[in-house]
């Protein structure tokens, strides 16, 4: 450490798994450690308060309804959305995803629409889209990125046409981890009478993503990626959208009544909830984000922000790394993919899994962005605001000696 440095707090004192095992874990992008007051908190809720949410009227059940409401009350707050009824809780990004597709894209696409995704997109933001295209007759349009995966303001503009109906975008490239222009997008979509579906899934552990600011009409991210027990999602959307949108998923409880030959619909946001629902994974998820608030994104961003340009800095030093994306770390939001000369992705992943280092290999669900850089596959580190210093460094030295181990001698 570098004299006058400040000395980072330890945050995974927090954190149950990294406190009691000697590993470096740099796979964040994909899931997110679990911190014990997360833990804790979907024990309780099973422990004193397990019964169905919305059906028992008796005071266990009705416990467990307003600890799931105030969970959704919670992520309100966290998206800064005007209303409770405006979120939804699904399994995760993905299903939320699908959501829009089916119940949106089914029902208001036609043919010569438009749907705009990103090369940059994770499979889980294109593949609905390649259905929703394929089942109405509209098209799938792609906004180009450039190479370190920015998007420039004369891309943009001969993406969005009169023709856009829907624009489903990343907020940060789970490969590049460069930031969309959100708000430019959204407003030239909004001004052709197009929606916007925002994946937050990379953002929303890292920044303050407010749904409003934004001016978008979906968004989705998955609790697992921002500390909370897998299995919880969320979709926010208008509400203006969400009332014409027909149910996704049928069921118990997302019914007023039910009769031999039709049913009428719970009101918003239990239409989109069929069956019993996660009400452990949403107490977990609102003490994440209780969590998260108490720790505070101004310090997450910092403490990223410096970690990945160490670990950026020191990588350019190694013979025969390249990392993908921006030359800058300040727009890789903790996200750093990269190859070596010579080495398979899988073998350095398996390399650095021998030194106790955890980093994610293979094509990151994002073939059609690899396929754009012209790589095949490839590794990711990926920084948490919980890693350290000392974290780096055994990452790096383990990465320095991976040629070596592979026979290249240095």
């Amino acid at each position: 450490m570098e004299e006058g440095e400040e000395i980072m707090r330890d945050y995974k004192i927090d954190f149950p798994l990294l406190k009691n095992q000697d590993i470096v874990y740099l796979d964040n992008a994909a899931t997110a450690q679990r911190p014990a007051a997360v833990l804790q908190a979907e024990r309780d809720y099973y422990e004193n308060y397990n019964a169905n949410p919305l059906r028992g009227l008796y005071d266990l059940g009705e416990s467990a309804t307003r600890l799931y409401e105030e969970a959704r009350e919670r992520v309100r707050r966290f998206l800064g959305a005007e209303k409770t009824r405006e979120i939804i809780f699904t399994r995760n990004a993905t299903e939320s995803i699908n959501l829009v597709a089916y119940s949106y894209g089914l029902h208001f696409l036609k043919p010569g629409d438009e749907i705009l995704v990103t090369i940059a997109e994770h499979h889980s933001n294109l593949l609905p889209w390649q259905m929703a295209a394929e089942r109405t007759g509209a098209s799938l349009v792609f906004l180009e990125c450039e190479e370190d995966g920015s998007f420039s303001a004369e891309s943009i503009r001969r993406a969005v046409t009169p023709q856009t109906r829907l624009a489903a975008i990343c907020h940060v490239s789970n490969v590049l981890g460069q930031a969309a222009p959100v708000e430019e997008i959204a407003s030239l979509v909004h001004e052709r009478g197009g929606v916007v579906l925002l994946d937050a899934a990379q953002s929303a552990p890292h920044f303050p993503v407010n749904v409003q600011k934004l001016d978008i009409d979906f968004l989705v991210f998955s609790g697992h990626k921002l500390m909370s027990p897998m299995g919880i999602g969320v979709l926010y959307g208008r509400e203006s959208l969400l009332k014409e949108m027909p149910p996704f998923l049928t069921g118990g409880e997302m019914i007023e009544s039910v009769n031999r030959q039709d049913a009428v619909y719970a009101p918003l946001p239990h239409k989109f909830e069929a069956g019993t629902v996660n009400g452990g994974g949403a107490a977990g998820l609102k003490a994440a984000l209780d969590y998260l608030e108490a720790v505070g994104f101004d310090e997450i961003q910092e403490r990223e922000e410096r970690l990945t340009r160490m670990a950026f800095e020191e990588m350019k030093r190694i013979p025969g790394v390249r990392i993908l994306g921006s030359e800058n770390h300040r727009e890789h939001c903790g996200i750093l993919s990269f190859t070596l000369e010579g080495v398979h992705p899988h073998d350095i992943a398996s390399i650095l899994n021998e030194d106790g280092v955890a980093v994610r290999a293979g094509h990151h669900c994002a073939q059609p962005l690899l396929a754009y850089l012209g790589v095949r596959s490839c590794a990711r580190a990926s920084i948490s605001f919980y890693n350290t210093q000392e974290d780096i460094e055994r990452f790096l030295e383990s990465l320095c000696s991976v040629r070596r181990k592979m026979g290249f001698g240095r």
